[in-house]
């Protein structure tokens, strides 16, 4: 099997598309409609669902967890018209929007709603074992970076051994970006600092 091309005008276009959807910021805008203000003046200056629930608004970070995840969704849904070769450049273009919106100047979140919405649309049994690992892992160790971190690493081997392999590229670069983005966490878990699920203060 010949793996998708990605230069041609429709890959192009959906790139295009799909950064659009992902740099939609839900987190800053469900905030400040709700009164609340600038999200990114409180805890991490993050604009996504984590740190939205900082607020102490549990349906306002829900909603923003949705709204991050179904915006991948729907980049590769409507990509996936023009072919495969589309489908992954949306995924691709969605998912660096939403970590590098043009209107925040390019500072956006760290990835784990996107990464989610983005696998859904391409594969739901590797959605299944995306949430199994990451659930596992939270419940054990409380450590939810960590257990997002684990369970994108697994997702490329996942679709590789579902038989879909450009699938497992996109992922692989996509997992790549998100231990990236997560690197303060990173250290945090080195240190031994990083805060648990459901740790106050």
């Amino acid at each position: 099997m010949t793996p998708p091309d990605l230069a041609t005008p429709a890959a192009l276009a959906a790139l295009a598309l799909g950064y659009a959807l992902g740099s939609i910021p839900f987190g800053l805008i469900l905030t400040k409609f709700a009164g609340l203000g600038d999200v990114r003046a409180i805890g991490s200056g993050n604009i996504g669902a984590t740190n939205v629930l900082r607020t102490g608004r549990k349906g306002l970070a829900a909603a923003t967890l949705l709204g991050d995840a179904l915006k991948g969704t729907a980049a590769v849904l409507v990509a996936r018209q023009l072919g495969e070769g589309p489908a992954l450049a949306a995924g691709l273009g969605a998912f660096l929007g939403h970590l590098f919106p043009v209107w925040l100047g390019f500072k956006g979140g760290k990835g784990v709603a996107t990464f989610i919405g983005v696998l859904l649309a391409f594969s739901p049994p590797a959605l299944g074992v995306f949430a199994a690992i990451w659930l596992g892992l939270a419940f054990a160790l409380k450590y939810s970076s960590l257990a997002a971190l684990a369970a994108s690493a697994a997702t490329p081997l996942v679709l590789w051994a579902l038989g879909a392999p450009a699938q497992a590229l996109l992922f692989l670069l996509l997992g790549l970006l998100l231990w990236w983005k997560h690197a303060p966490n990173i250290r945090r878990l080195a240190s031994g600092t990083e805060g648990r699920i459901g740790q106050k203060g």
